[in-house]
């Protein structure tokens, strides 16, 4: 009854190639949170968790990715963000290296961007817009570039009045898409969005204005149009991926460009959601002159923050401005139902992360606690909760059933299968 839309689907092909034990970009191989269909899951929690190995980490909220055997990841050292590769299996680390002076403001110190790995190199962006693509095999640089030197985006930090990426820093992942790298770079003189050869670095085509925020972008098929979306701060957009052409534009603007979910792609409706405008669906519409794109429907009581909600059939769980998390129609955009208590991090700035298994959503919420409950817009059924780590704002991989994670203090792989 509740099967996965025809876009959702095109985007697991058409996202990144990867072995099924690989989770190499932000929220796994396909960007929605789903791990892959041949990946063992858990059908309940172990209420003891194995943990594989810890080590300590600096400070940080960017997610690990694991791709190759390897976990990739970057934390504060000296206030510096630095890129680290460690041994997947054990922990160990393989080598380390610089990418930029650590970004700081009242959230913390430290690299809030997902690295993404793809094949022989791995992308590590800095909240400063540092950009590097580095060797898998010995972090040696490969080429790099600065989105503030080399294309004029604005960093200012919280101190200043930049919206978006420039108060913040620049946290949307970006995104391999063939020989291309796909970059929100946030030049405002035509260089929003850059396509980068993923090889050498040159520069494939830019296009748009916009100062970008902190969402990451996100590969659809819509009406049988491949496009790339991005949350900027100032509007959702789509762009051809081949050449960058614009194809449709809704604006979507709050006073500081607070843009932080990873665009949902149901059927038509491209859905995303932020702190002033709420959840909003914009509804894209295909004709013999062009793209169109209106507003389909909005819910400023489920107005999801910080966290990317998951779409399941015809479902969206996130969670919602009360703490609470919530189960929406990606049709109407009406309420199914909603849970409080699974998020108790005291303060206005909850967070948490959804992981599709199966049948199953796994949430990893900000206090360090995974709650398994079933994916069912009838109902809040939970199956199994257990504590894992301490107090986090991560965004965790899966893989070979062991979840890889970090907290404010050490970057963990824990068993799901395993445990007592």
């Amino acid at each position: 009854m509740f099967g996965r839309p025809l876009s959702l689907l095109a985007a697991f092909s058409l996202i990144l190639p990867a072995s099924a034990s690989d989770w190499p970009q932000w929220r796994g191989p396909s960007r929605t949170g789903f791990v892959p269909a041949n990946e063992a899951v858990p059908e309940t929690l172990p209420t003891e968790p194995r943990v594989v190995w810890r080590v300590p980490i600096g400070e940080g909220f960017a997610a690990p990715v694991v791709a190759g055997g390897k976990v990739f990841y970057s934390d504060n050292q000296n206030a510096q963000e630095v890129a680290h590769v460690a041994d997947a299996g054990t922990g160990q680390e393989l080598w380390k290296a610089p990418i930029f002076s650590s970004h700081k403001d009242g959230f913390g110190i430290g690299p809030r961007c997902a690295p993404t790995a793809d094949g022989d190199r791995v992308f590590f962006q800095s909240c400063k817009g540092e950009f590097k693509c580095l060797s898998a095999q010995d972090g040696k640089v490969l080429w790099r570039t600065n989105f503030v030197d080399d294309f004029g985006a604005i960093y200012i930090g919280e101190k200043g009045k930049a919206a978006g990426a420039g108060r913040h820093g620049a946290n949307g992942a970006s995104l391999v898409d063939g020989d291309h790298i796909l970059v929100q770079v946030g030049g405002l003189n035509g260089a929003s969005i850059v396509a980068f050869d993923k090889t050498d670095g040159k520069v494939a085509w830019k296009s748009q204005n916009d100062q970008t925020a902190y969402a990451a972008p996100f590969m659809a098929t819509i009406d049988g149009v491949r496009q790339f979306i991005s949350f900027t701060a100032e509007a959702l957009i789509g762009l051809d991926p081949a050449e960058g052409k614009l194809l449709w534009r809704m604006p979507l603007k709050t006073a500081l460009g607070r843009h932080v979910t990873t665009p949902v792609v149901w059927n038509d409706l491209v859905i995303v959601g932020s702190h002033q405008i709420g959840l909003v669906a914009t509804r894209i519409t295909h004709s013999a002159d062009g793209f169109a794109a209106t507003e389909a429907w909005v819910n400023k009581d489920a107005a999801m923050n910080f966290s990317s909600p998951a779409l399941v059939g015809d479902a969206l769980y996130g969670l919602g401005p009360a703490k609470n998390v919530m189960c929406i129609d990606p049709k109407t955009g009406q309420t199914f139902w909603e849970k409080t208590g699974l998020v108790v991090t005291s303060g206005d700035r909850a967070e948490a992360a959804f992981l599709v298994m199966g049948k199953n959503i796994l949430m990893l919420n900000d206090s360090g606690e995974l709650v398994l409950f079933a994916a069912d817009p009838k109902e809040y059924r939970e199956i199994s909760r257990v504590q894992v780590c301490g107090n986090t704002w991560c965004n965790p991989a899966y893989v070979d059933g062991k979840l890889y994670l970090r907290d404010a203090r050490e970057l963990l792989c824990v068993d799901l299968l395993g445990g007592k």
